[in-house]
């Protein structure tokens, strides 16, 4: 739960939320992460494997659309020639970053993992997210930072959760939010900059990333079992593979979006 003061002309809206993200989430928790609840199923490390890969695109990437900046000199100065790109497709040597990647079905329901409760960052930097893609856990802080010498808003556009809007006047002030239901991707805006965007993926368990470093990604510690592993990009949609693990398993995928699909 939290309480919200909707942004009125310049007024500052204060805020608090949860939410998870930053730093490289292409591995996913380690293996000492998954631990249970102590009323809940534990994963065994000695039986348990992983899921790793890539997201590749296949064709000819559309070119990210030029942002210009220059209705904001604090936005301006803080690129060259007052302009940026949009991190809409993120490729290197044909991988596909920012795609989150995630077990969407076929965990035990009886295992319970603990909940992280160090916030992940979302930092306005820029005048842009930074991350622009990240994952939480339900319940996980996100800390939501404006570094800028500008204002801001943050706007989430949840569909199982609930929808905020939380001014930032100035340099330096943050929110904190959480989520309290699985919901992938969630879109963020500003509405004071409209270039502005980043999304969230929400899951109850550990086993997700975001591809980086051309496109790979690492589900780690993931006990044995038959699952639905999705990769969503925010423009490519979504791929599902069906992945099977036996005891210490490790298995390879690879997820290929068709530009311009």
């Amino acid at each position: 739960m939290f309480r919200a003061f909707r942004l009125t002309g310049t007024l500052l809206v204060v805020a608090a939320m949860t939410a998870c993200g930053g730093g490289d989430q292409s591995k996913s928790a380690k293996p000492e992460s998954p631990s249970a609840a102590p009323d809940g199923k534990k994963v065994d490390s000695a039986t348990a494997g992983s899921i790793a890969g890539r997201v590749v695109i296949d064709g000819d990437v559309p070119q990210n659309a030029s942002i210009r900046m220059t209705s904001d000199p604090a936005c301006a100065s803080a690129h060259k020639d007052g302009t940026s790109q949009q991190a809409t497709y993120a490729v290197k040597d044909g991988g596909l970053d920012n795609v989150f990647v995630y077990i969407k079905d076929g965990l035990d329901t009886k295992y319970v993992f603990q909940t992280p409760t160090e916030p992940v960052t979302i930092e306005q930097k820029g005048c842009e997210y930074v991350p622009h893609v990240l994952g939480v856990r339900v319940s996980q802080p996100i800390e939501i930072v404006n570094d800028d010498n500008t204002m801001h808003n943050v706007h989430g556009l949840p569909e199982a959760n609930r929808e905020f809007n939380y001014g930032q006047a100035m340099q330096g002030l943050k929110n904190t939010v959480t989520f309290t239901a699985p919901e992938v991707l969630i879109p963020l805006k500003c509405d004071v900059h409209s270039w502005m965007n980043a999304y969230v993926g929400v899951v109850n368990h550990p086993y997700f990333a975001v591809t980086a470093d051309g496109g790979k990604f690492d589900l780690r510690s993931v006990p044995p079992g038959t699952y639905t592993v999705e990769a969503v990009h925010e423009k490519l949609g979504k791929q599902t593979q069906t992945v099977t693990l036996g005891d210490k398993d490790d298995k390879q995928i690879t997820f290929t979006f068709k530009a311009g699909a």
